[in-house]
């Protein structure tokens, strides 16, 4: 055991402590609560399935009370000043950078994200606050557009009260990339985290309680059947904007059809690496293993069908298959920790069905498709580990280039011509992101033009940058994040328009 690791976890247990002395509760109206006629649950860590402590999942009371104390401090928020909320949304982020250890340490605990990952996850999420909260003063700004004889200009507000509902493969980077823009718009929260990751949340409302007026946030732990669909029912509440699965996008997009709520959701994705024999082959090779095995593969935009170019084919899956032996699996606060555990035995168990379904449609694993059942000095073979695989000799229509395992996991297929690699690429209902590597400055106009998807990265693993727009089309998702785009979503632009008295007014009903 390295020291650093046995630093981690003694810090991590010390963090811990507290939520395994307790149960922990909710968010509402400016206190926290075990709320009424919930029920607790177990939280276990993915690292050897042992309880972090017991999560109260709350009621339709429960959620009701909260849209309520957002619907109760929605004017005087969306009233403050944007230069104000920028003054609060900065204290905010100076927290999260404070707290920043802790963050790292049980977020990773919490959903089994290795270290290495999470480390920076709280500078990160306070540079969500900081760039939000920055363009809060300017938010409600729109256009003036002349006519010889009218102005017309735009201004926007805040939409009313939204729900946030959360994933667990990076809960706390999605929750302030989603929470921040909406504070920053004059919008009140509540917050609904996923059920399997709950700790970095209360975290996020302990801040919050510290720097926010009491309503603005709200923070309700459960699950989806129950308090996910009232919040998306419930009618104080004027949009949603969901981070999960297609699945879950449609329920939910049918829980809100009554009340007309705006939708946003970013949700699954098959996404494609597509590597010609002109790439830089060892750059695209990091970028090919690091897309996919990173954060254990549960990322919404992992590249997880490798479209390989039949010239440099066998090379690149040679030395591909040596690059997924080498990774290191073990335990999240292990530092040498490249693929740690998968977040619930239940979608372990989803994932290594996958290797059975490659066999049966004929696919080769080339390297992994088994669980560690044998123990190393950070690895427990109680937590749920399994092997990064690659699937090789598949086709497009194998279920393992069609659905998304949301694992460490990559399925590799080889193509020909530019054409057939563009079919490939969008032969899939999803249409979240993909890459491009390739020295070909038309091939990559072409292809960026060509292959549908929301967000395209040339010679360049994924990329983030707060002011571009996030998000898919097709079943991945509707809508975007981002600079002004996530505005878009959160505000209502109103249209004025003045006249300049001298125009000629239509007349009726003059004798």
């Amino acid at each position: 055991m390295s020291d650093t690791y046995a630093s981690n976890l003694e810090r991590a247990n010390q963090y811990l402590e507290r939520f395994k002395n307790t149960t922990t509760g909710h968010y509402i109206n400016g206190a926290f609560t075990l709320g009424s006629g919930g029920r607790e649950y177990e939280n276990l860590t993915p690292t050897n399935n042992t309880s972090l402590g017991k999560v109260m999942a709350g009621s339709v009371a429960d959620m009701d009370a909260a849209c309520e104390a957002a619907e109760a401090a929605f004017e005087s928020w969306a009233n403050t000043p944007g230069a104000e909320r920028k003054k609060l949304l900065h204290k905010f982020a100076d927290r999260l950078v404070e707290r920043a250890d802790e963050i790292a340490l049980v977020e990773s605990m919490d959903c089994g994200q290795p270290i290495r990952f999470m480390k920076q996850a709280a500078v990160r999420g306070a540079a969500n606050f900081r760039f939000f909260a920055d363009k809060a003063p300017e938010a409600q700004n729109g256009l003036a557009l002349h006519q010889d004889e009218h102005v017309n200009y735009t201004l926007r507000k805040a939409i009313g009260p939204v729900g946030i509902i959360t994933p667990w493969n990076t809960p706390f980077m999605l929750s302030t990339w989603k929470i921040a823009p909406a504070l920053a718009a004059g919008c009140t929260v509540v917050h609904k985290p996923a059920e399997l990751t709950p700790l970095s949340a209360y975290i996020l409302a302990e801040i919050a309680d510290e720097v926010l007026p009491k309503g603005v946030w709200n923070m309700v732990n459960g699950f989806g059947e129950d308090v996910g669909k009232r919040l998306t029912e419930h009618p104080a509440i004027k949009a949603v904007a969901l981070v999960g699965e297609s699945a879950t996008g449609s329920h939910i997009m049918r829980q809100g059809a009554a009340t007309l709520k705006r939708m946003h959701f970013e949700l699954g994705g098959k996404n494609p690496v597509i590597v010609f024999d002109d790439a830089d082959f060892e750059r695209a090779l990091d970028a090919v293993v690091f897309m996919i095995y990173s954060l254990n593969g549960q990322r919404c935009t992992s590249s997880s069908r490798l479209l390989i170019q039949s010239g440099i084919r066998d090379r690149f899956i040679t030395a591909l298959e040596q690059r997924v032996r080498n990774l290191r699996v073990g335990h999240s606060l292990d530092p040498d920790t490249e693929v740690g555990p998968l977040v619930h035995t239940e979608h372990y168990n989803k994932v290594l069905g996958y290797f059975d379904i490659a066999r049966q449609d004929g696919a080769t694993i080339a390297v992994g498709g088994q669980r560690i059942t044998t123990a190393n000095s950070t690895l427990d073979p109680a937590g749920n580990y399994l092997e990064p695989t690659l699937f090789t000799h598949a086709s497009n229509s194998m279920r393992i280039a069609q659905e998304e395992i949301f694992g460490p996991v990559l399925t590799a297929i080889s193509f020909d011509t530019e054409e057939e690699a563009v079919r490939l690429a969008n032969d899939t209902e999803y249409g979240l992101s993909g890459y491009i590597w390739t020295e070909n400055t038309g091939r990559a106009l072409r292809m960026a033009k060509q292959v549908e998807a929301g967000m395209l990265w040339v010679n360049s693993e994924n990329n983030r940058n707060l002011p571009s727009p996030f998000g898919g089309i097709k079943m991945s998702g509707i809508g975007r994040d981002g600079g002004d785009w996530s505005f878009d979503f959160y505000m209502e632009t109103k249209n004025v328009c003045i006249a300049q008295g001298t125009h000629r007014v239509p007349t009726l009903g003059k004798r």
